[in-house]
């Protein structure tokens, strides 16, 4: 599964070519999540299990994801803060 082109503005720092979605599946579930549209979020859903989202949300959102989009995913997921 490629990685859409619209996301590419989220990963400027990035060789966006060599973005790798297993090896790099924490940094793009943090970027979807927070600038990702509705399309891009299906793709991110489609792409990784809502197991793993809410696996990364539990672990690392209260570390990266800035208010309101932490509460808005913990509450979706269902993930105890």
């Amino acid at each position: 599964m490629d990685i859409p082109l619209t996301l590419s503005p989220f990963f400027q720092e990035y060789d966006f070519a060599k973005l790798n979605l297993q090896a790099d599946s924490h940094t793009i579930i943090e970027r979807i999540l927070q600038f990702g549209t509705r399309a891009e979020l299906r793709w991110l859903f489609d792409a990784y299990s809502e197991k793993q989202i809410r696996e990364w949300v539990r672990e690392f959102g209260n570390e990266k994801l800035p208010q309101p989009h932490r509460t808005f995913w913990q509450i979706v997921l269902d993930v105890k803060k």
